[in-house]
């Protein structure tokens, strides 16, 4: 399992998104030699506005840096159901232009939030919808991964149902753990979602004077997805408010120890 990093945990940092002085461009190698992670989920929202050219020059400063892009992720969740018929067709074209921006900067996979209610009409109609636009996305060799939201696929059950019924060998899901913690039973909702997983998000809160992560234990995340045999990419994602590099390393490091327990 390789540890990687999802882009938005150093947002803080990034000059055109926050504060700091960090370039986008020069992620890549702030990555490897601050955290030693090898790899970056992109958020689609720090890409905004960015020329084709730009992403190539990302793409390059990954490869070169060995530290390249894998996941673009979508941050605003695309509604394939609505009284209005454009917002579907809408969210589709959005699926085919982030594919190509995601094929352009080296990834393997584009995440996406799906948007709808929990009824049979929705979970029906956004089944047709995405497999309208996989042929699109397969055409640019892209897996489609769809992260767990609320509403139609924030039931485990319900999104592994999902991704049965559009099928095929680049559909799978991006869980994190924040979300499996939330079901109530981390290790429960990790274990049905792994097996479908083309990446995994550890959420990363905080972590308490005793040096424990808050809310659940980052080291049970890894367990449930190593019991079920995930061997793909785990994406440390600090959602906190506090020092984002000093959070990540801790992060690490856990991480890192708990992998290393699993695999024994």
């Amino acid at each position: 399992m390789l540890l990687t990093l999802a882009a938005r945990s150093l947002r803080s940092l990034v000059s055109a998104n926050g504060e700091g002085s960090l370039s986008l461009l020069d992620m890549p190698a702030f990555t490897i030699r601050e955290f030693q992670l090898r790899g970056m989920n992109i958020a689609a929202s720090m890409l905004a506005g960015r020329s084709l050219e730009y992403l190539d020059t990302l793409r390059d400063q990954g490869d070169k840096t060995g530290c390249p892009c894998l996941v673009l992720v979508e941050d605003i969740p695309l509604s394939f159901v609505s009284a209005d018929p454009q917002v579907a067709i809408d969210s589709a074209e959005r699926v085919r232009r982030l594919a190509f921006a995601g094929n352009r900067l080296g990834c393997n996979a584009l995440a996406i939030r799906c948007a709808a209610p929990d009824t049979d009409e929705a979970f029906d109609d956004t089944v047709a919808e995405l497999k309208d636009v996989m042929p699109a996305v397969e055409r640019l060799e892209l897996n489609l991964l769809i992260a767990p939201h609320q509403g139609l696929t924030e039931r485990t059950d319900r999104l592994t149902d999902l991704l049965k019924r559009i099928g095929g060998f680049r559909i799978g899901s991006l869980p994190d753990f924040g979300h499996a913690a939330a079901t109530g039973d981390l290790v429960d909702s990790l274990r049905k979602l792994a097996p479908y997983a083309g990446a995994v998000h550890a959420t990363v809160e905080g972590f308490d004077k005793k040096g424990r992560h808050e809310k659940f234990d980052l080291a049970d995340g890894v367990a449930a997805i190593k019991s079920v045999g995930f061997l793909n990419t785990l994406a440390i994602d600090y959602v906190g408010t506090g020092d984002a590099v000093a959070n990540i390393e801790k992060a690490r490091a856990m991480l890192a120890e708990a992998i290393e327990a699993a695999d024994a």
